[in-house]
């Protein structure tokens, strides 16, 4: 103990390097995880889905061959959720669709709204306010 804490120290324990990949949790298996397992004990099921983002308690991180080898208890479901391959982000394709069909969701209120003569400014409370759903459009006071 007369060395100075400014010097190397040696342990008998080794150091436990923390490593950005995530190893496969089944015993002496050092391969990269590539999926995670997750029971449901009240469903008596084992659902098996892509690399969890975060390490969780009660998730068992796998590598590709133990993922696929699994086998649940007599009795249980296996769900296989898809392996994520699919583009994480939406294309633009997607997005134009899901602008579309917003588009064509708010169809029906402005027919309803031009049918029932409540047109800009003439609906509501008389303060120039037009209700459609849950927004509202307010005028402003120049007008």
């Amino acid at each position: 103990m007369g060395e100075s804490r400014r010097g190397p120290v040696k342990s008998a324990v080794p150091s436990n390097v923390v490593s950005l990949v995530r190893r496969c949790s089944r015993t002496a298996c050092g391969r990269p995880a590539v999926a995670t397992l997750t029971y449901v004990y009240a469903d008596s099921t084992a659902v098996l889905g892509p690399l969890a983002t975060y390490a969780e308690p009660h998730c068992y991180d796998l590598c590709a061959e133990h993922s696929e080898r699994l086998t649940a208890p007599r009795g249980w479901d296996v769900v296989r959720l898809t392996d994520g391959s699919a583009p994480s982000r939406p294309s633009g394709d997607d997005l134009e669709a899901l602008a579309n069909a917003v588009r064509e969701a708010a169809r029906p209120h402005d027919r309803a709204a031009q049918a029932g003569g409540t047109g800009p400014g003439g609906g509501g409370s008389g303060t120039g306010e037009t209700r459609r759903g849950h927004l509202r459009v307010l005028r402003s006071p120049d007008s």
